[in-house]
Order: C-alpha cells, then sequence, then structure tokens
C-alpha cells in the first residue's frame, strides 16, 4: 500500500500528490513512469513522474482527471492508500550537454516536460521551455519552469494569457529569428507532437517525443502500448516512451487512442452513477 502524503489541485481537474513510494524515488528517472492500481477492482494505469526525493522516499505524480480511475483518484485524500505502484518503468529519457536545448510541452504534458527540462539543465544546456494551455485557468508550473529556464515562452489558445497561439506557432517563430537549437524534445497531445516533429525536420533538429500510447501492465507482455517507429514495432513502455519523433507514426498513435473511446465513456458513466 502506498500512501498519499499530500494533495492539492493546480487547475480544475488537474490534480498533485505526493505518494510515499521509496522503491521507486530511490532509482526514478526523467521520462520514465509508474504504473497504479487503486483497488483490487481497478485497472492500470501509467502516469509519468513528475518529481521524487530518494532520502525522503517519495514521489510526486500531476494527473488530469478524463476517465473513470482518474476521477477516482482524484477523491483520494492525504493518509488514504494506493494499493499498487510499479516502476520506475521505461526507458530514462537520453540526456547530455547537447548545448542550446528546447522543450516544448502541451497541457498536461508540463509534468513530464518539467522533469526533463530540470535533467537538461543540470547537464549544462541552455534551455528554453515552450509551454501552451488551453486558456490561462489551466496555466501549471509556470514558476517550477521559471526557476530552471534560460527563456520561458508560454501561450494560450484562446490568448487569455501571455499570447494567443499555439505551441508549434511559438517554435516556428523562435527558429525563424535564427535561434540556434541542437536538441527539442516534445510531449503533450499526439497532434501537436506531430506537427513539432514536422517543424524540426525541416531544420535537421535531433527531436524525440515522449509517446502516450494506451498501456496496460507497462513491462512489454500485452503488446498494447505497440507504435511503429521508422517502421518497426515498437514497445513503448519497454522501448521508449521517447522515441525519435522524426520516425513516428503519429498517424497510427492517433487512430489507436480512439480504439476504446466507448468502453471508457461507459465506464465513466458507470461510475458517476455509482457503480464500480
Amino acid at each position: 500500500m502506498f500512501e498519499i502524503l499530500d494533495k492539492k489541485e493546480l487547475a480544475p481537474h488537474i490534480k498533485w500528490i505526493r505518494v510515499n513510494a521509496p522503491l521507486v524515488a530511490r532509482t526514478a528517472k526523467a521520462g520514465q513512469f509508474i504504473v497504479f492500481r487503486l483497488h483490487e477492482r481497478g485497472e492500470r494505469v501509467p502516469l509519468t513522474l513528475f518529481k521524487w526525493n530518494k532520502e525522503e522516499g517519495y514521489i510526486e505524480l500531476v494527473f488530469q482527471e478524463v476517465g473513470k480511475t482518474t476521477y477516482e483518484l482524484g477523491t483520494y485524500e492525504p493518509g488514504d492508500k494506493i494499493m499498487d505502484i510499479v516502476g520506475p518503468l521505461g526507458r530514462a529519457t537520453e540526456i547530455e550537454n547537447f548545448g542550446n536545448a528546447v522543450v516544448v510541452s502541451g497541457g498536461v504534458g508540463a509534468p513530464i516536460g518539467y522533469a526533463v527540462s530540470k535533467a537538461l539543465k543540470d547537464a549544462g544546456n541552455k534551455l528554453t521551455i515552450i509551454s501552451g494551455f488551453r486558456s490561462k485557468e489551466f496555466v501549471i508550473l509556470e514558476d517550477e519552469f521559471k526557476k530552471i529556464s534560460d527563456e520561458l515562452l508560454i501561450t494560450t489558445d484562446d490568448g487569455s494569457y501571455v499570447r494567443k497561439g499555439f505551441t508549434t506557432d511559438v517554435l516556428k517563430e523562435y527558429l525563424e529569428a535564427g535561434n540556434k537549437v541542437d536538441y527539442v524534445f516534445t510531449v503533450g497531445p499526439v497532434i501537436m507532437m506531430k506537427l513539432i516533429a514536422d517543424i524540426t525536420k525541416e531544420y535537421g533538429i535531433k527531436t524525440y517525443a515522449s509517446l502516450n500510447p494506451i498501456m496496460v501492465d507497462g513491462t512489454g507482455m500485452c503488446g498494447a502500448c505497440r507504435v511503429t517507429v521508422g517502421g518497426e514495432i515498437k514497445f513503448a513502455c519497454v522501448d521508449g516512451p521517447d522515441f525519435d519523433a522524426h520516425l513516428v507514426d503519429f498517424n497510427e498513435l492517433m487512430y489507436r487512442l480512439k480504439e476504446y473511446k466507448e468502453e471508457e465513456k461507459e465506464a465513466m458513466e458507470r461510475y458517476l452513477k455509482g457503480g464500480a
């Protein structure tokens, strides 16, 4: 059992929790994730690690309430316990001093973007962070990003905070202004990552994307998280979740993410009606 130590709401339906998980915290690295199960009848759900403390033995997770399990987790309070947490899983993000690095995140991809950004900064990179959100009320982690970046560029879809536009607009303007970029890491909505990859490919910039396919066991056994990279089948849970963004079949990933939409909707409706 894994006790929730602290909790707060970062934005509407976006929660942050700190969980006692010493074995996970001991070896966690940027880009890795955990798989949790709330109780015996719960499904297995992956969440990427936001922060962790090896000495105090806790991990920090940020999640959006979008389905039955994340809504249920959102009702948990400090003192409540999660039955299972497995991790850290996946390959850690490749971190080195590339030179000038840009991290592009969208929405709740921001926590992953933070973990990778901090690791890149600690490795000596000059760091620019581009972070996009739907509107001002959904902007999260701004203060955390400011502390670790050389330049933070925030954009909102509706223009309610800082500027109107998408992360793709900001990156394109940044490159067209003549800024030299040696490495780009992107995480967020699949269509955003696809468009970011299209832009950086034109400039020949090494670019990696953190993929978010449907995942069940997280250890490469079920095959649910398969993605096509460079014409080859990969399992995101053990081969990734980071892949060369210029080789990812994003169209296939978007299609596969729709596979269980009806079942997810039905599960959510049952939960809201008081069912399991």
